[in-house]
């Protein structure tokens, strides 16, 4: 006994008490240099289905990331069992750097931004020419949150079977001069069964779409749901009615989802994210001089306009900038369209 008792000693003990066993507590987190990479398709209450290879997995949020959550869009980077089918869970252990954020708030004075979709490069602004009637407002500030969130615009016109498009003072003639690419569709014949229905100008959007990552936002009734019905077969989004009192429709997308759309006849492929009806788009993050960046043939008049400016008042140097010419020959155009921007964005 004498013996033990010289050779060892209480520092000689490498096991912690109590039961939460003897391994030490670190600061570090794992790497997970093993992680695989994949893009979320959809989030439903806290499951991801996220798109592996050829495959998806459904995942849950690890909880190293705290509060960070993933968005459809997002590449992030995966652990666990990657086979996926039922009865299998992967986890979401670290979201990658994005490349674009789509955000909106609830209104202009709520100060918690929402992320939409990342990783997307056009904003596809869907609304209808009647049934329900346009709404200009929500389209300006669409286009403000396009532009602030790098992405470029598309303006899809819907229901142009049930007025004339040309018609003054048209959305068409309101938009044209906004440098902005704008498909008109119309739809034919009666609604099918199951959702489906034939639309002139589909094809002209599918151009716009392949090889992107595009973002479809509209308010409820405008015929998204079956635009995204025509561009993917077998999405099997919901439609609806418009209530022929109200004009408005009801919220057939609940969720967002991205969805891939067949290939082309090059085999050229693209992705749309198709997103629940909006009835606001919030501009409370978004700083009035940015949007003033995103016009360079205006941008260089800011340093004549007095401090404190909101570019829509009598002494703004941009009309003198436009009114010598350095804004070049659409400089009017232009000038009138971020005006009526920005009058979305404090309106």
């Amino acid at each position: 006994m004498s013996r033990l008792a010289d050779r060892y000693d209480e520092s000689d003990v490498r096991v912690r008490p109590g039961r939460r066993g003897s391994r030490p507590r670190t600061k570090e987190r794992p790497r997970h240099e093993d992680a695989v990479l994949g893009t979320v398709l959809t989030v439903d209450r806290g499951r991801y289905t996220v798109r592996v290879g050829d495959h998806t997995v459904i995942a849950m949020r690890a909880r190293e990331l705290g509060r960070k959550a993933a968005v459809v869009g997002d590449e992030v980077a995966l652990v666990g069992d990657l086979r996926g089918g039922p009865d299998r869970l992967a986890r979401i252990v670290r979201i990658e750097p994005r490349r674009s954020v789509l955000r909106r708030t609830a209104d202009d004075t709520d100060p918690v931004e929402r992320v939409i979709v990342a990783n997307a490069d056009q904003l596809v602004i869907v609304t209808a020419l009647a049934d329900p009637e346009p709404r200009p407002r929500m389209i300006d500030r669409c286009l403000v949150a396009a532009y602030d969130a790098g992405l470029d615009p598309l303006l899809v016109l819907t229901k142009a079977d049930r007025i004339d498009p040309d018609d003054p003072p048209g959305v068409l003639a309101a938009y044209s001069p906004l440098d902005v690419p704008i498909v008109v569709t119309s739809f034919a014949g009666e609604l099918a069964a199951d959702g489906r229905q034939e639309i002139s100008g589909v094809e002209e959007v599918r151009a716009h779409l392949t090889g992107r990552v595009s973002v479809l936002v509209g308010h409820s009734g405008v015929g998204k749901s079956t635009l995204v019905n025509a561009l993917v077969p077998d999405a099997d989004r919901a439609t609806g009615r418009v209530n022929d009192v109200t004009g408005r429709g009801r919220h057939t997308s609940t969720s967002a989802i991205a969805l891939e759309l067949p290939p082309d006849a090059d085999d050229r492929r693209g992705w749309i994210v198709d997103t629940p009806g909006v009835r606001s788009f919030g501009l409370a993050h978004i700083d009035p001089d940015r949007i003033v960046g995103h016009f360079e043939e205006l941008a260089g008049g800011l340093e004549d306009c007095p401090r404190g400016c909101s570019h829509d008042e009598p002494d703004c140097g941009l009309d003198d900038w436009v009114a010598s010419g350095r804004a070049g020959p659409g400089g009017a155009a232009r000038l009138d369209s971020l005006r009526r921007l920005l009058r979305a964005r404090a309106s």
